[in-house]
């Protein structure tokens, strides 16, 4: 689909260069320990970046290495993990822990792993083993395609651009650039076309943004994921775990009974002896 002429090479110098001025200081950056940056990546794949933040630092004070976090009991780690939303993620980060004593060095080892996928799998091997490995996550899809589609890429398109464009001895410095520039600059709802340091080279330039696919959502006050959270909150504070009825007058709603049997099947609660409780 694309190979790197000279336009595609005068993108990667641009970009680049553009990077070393402006780019962001965040704490996954400085670390080449795959452990902490897998951990980053899973908070990172729904959750905004301001808000991991601090919570990944106190994650790894908590559990500082694979080992640590395979110790320890899930119901420990669903604690940690509180107010990041989507606690799946936790269960996975924990069950990825358990399968293995090391991190594969390899994508197709790490994306085997509990809740891990092709992208989360790339940036780790990527910038924790400088594996000059393609991948796309959403901003690196907008940037490449807008420059060099005049649009958003798919996922398979902004992967096979990437693969032919990153350079191999700065992988992880190519990612970071891209990702902070479609962070900051080339964003998906009000581009700063100005002050992007690829404008000369861009085929969206001066066009209007593609509107986002809107998705019908049911309002988070009265959705199912607002209150699965609040049950594994009250469960928090209840290390002895909780009758179904005594948790659902504490959560004060009607769908409790039927979504902590799903918060069961998935592994995030265990009940016996008539009471349900974080898994130990």
């Amino acid at each position: 689909m694309y190979t790197p002429d000279a336009r595609g090479r005068t993108f990667r110098a641009r970009l680049l260069r553009w990077y070393a001025r402006h780019r962001r200081d965040l704490p996954w950056r400085r670390t080449r320990d795959p452990y902490a940056i897998l951990v980053s990546e899973v908070m990172l794949q729904q959750t905004q970046v301001e808000r991991v933040v601090p919570r990944y630092a106190r994650f790894l004070r908590r559990f500082p290495s694979l080992r640590a976090l395979a110790r320890a009991p899930l119901a420990e780690v669903l604690v940690e993990w509180d107010g990041l939303g989507y606690p799946r993620r936790a269960r996975d980060l924990h069950r990825a822990a358990r399968a293995v004593r090391r991190l594969p060095h390899e994508p197709d080892g790490l994306d085997a792993l509990p809740g891990v996928g092709r992208y989360t799998a790339g940036a780790v091997a990527c910038f924790a083993f400088g594996d000059p490995v393609a991948f796309a996550d959403t901003n690196i899809r907008r940037v490449l395609g807008r420059v060099l589609l005049g649009r958003t890429a798919t996922e398979r398109e902004a992967t096979a651009l990437d693969a032919a464009l990153l350079p191999r001895a700065a992988a992880a410095r190519w990612h970071h650039a891209l990702m902070d520039l479609g962070a900051t600059v080339c964003t998906a709802r009000a581009p700063r076309c100005d002050a992007c340091p690829v404008r000369g080279l861009c085929l969206a330039k001066g066009r209007e943004p593609e509107p986002p696919r809107r998705r019908r959502a049911t309002p988070f006050a009265s959705s199912d994921r607002r209150v699965r959270g609040l049950i594994l909150r009250a469960l928090r504070d209840a290390p002895a775990g909780l009758p179904v009825a005594a948790l659902s007058r504490m959560v004060g709603d009607e769908r409790v009974a039927r979504l902590a049997s799903d918060l069961e099947r998935e592994g995030l609660v265990e009940s016996a002896d008539g009471r349900t409780g974080l898994p130990r």
